[in-house]
Order: C-alpha cells, then structure tokens, then sequence
C-alpha cells in the first residue's frame, strides 16, 4: 500500500470529503498534516505542490492535486491503480 499525505486544516469540507473518498477505496492517510497548525508546514506544502489550498494530497511522491483532482482521477479509473499497484 502506498504512502499517503494529506495537508488540511481543521474546518475543510474539501478534505472531509476527499478523506471519506480514500476510505470508501480501501486507503488510508498515513500522515495528516495540518497546516492551520504549523504555517512551516503550509510553506513545506506550496513548496512541494506549487498550491495554497487544501487539501493537498500525495500518493507516495506523486502529487494528486486537492479533492476535485481526486475525484477526477476516480471517475477516470485512475486511481484504483495508485493505490492498489499491482506486484509483479
């Protein structure tokens, strides 16, 4: 199973969301970051993402974008795969 991040804050509809997407696919996030918190970490998160807003979610080292890009990639029939790789 992959490493999953996910930078939020405490009031955000969006990672709410994009958390309860994750589970209903079997995946859980390995590292919750809130940035409300620590504004070192919300630095760390544009840096890595480019982006302000939350949530922003990585599987492993691949950057997945916030909630609409994740739902994006599960109405395409991507991300099944980035979860679940298969082993040779």
């Amino acid at each position: 199973m992959p490493n999953i991040t996910m930078y939020s804050t405490a009031v955000c509809p969006y990672c709410i969301r994009a958390e309860q997407l994750l589970t209903r696919k079997g995946a859980a996030i390995d590292n919750k970051i809130r940035v409300d918190l620590d504004p070192a970490q919300r630095e760390i998160m544009m840096t890595r993402s480019g982006r302000r807003t939350v949530p922003q979610i990585f599987i492993d080292d691949f950057h997945v974008g916030g909630f609409d890009d994740l739902a994006s990639l599960d109405r395409a029939g991507k991300l099944d795969a980035l979860l679940h790789p298969q082993t040779p």
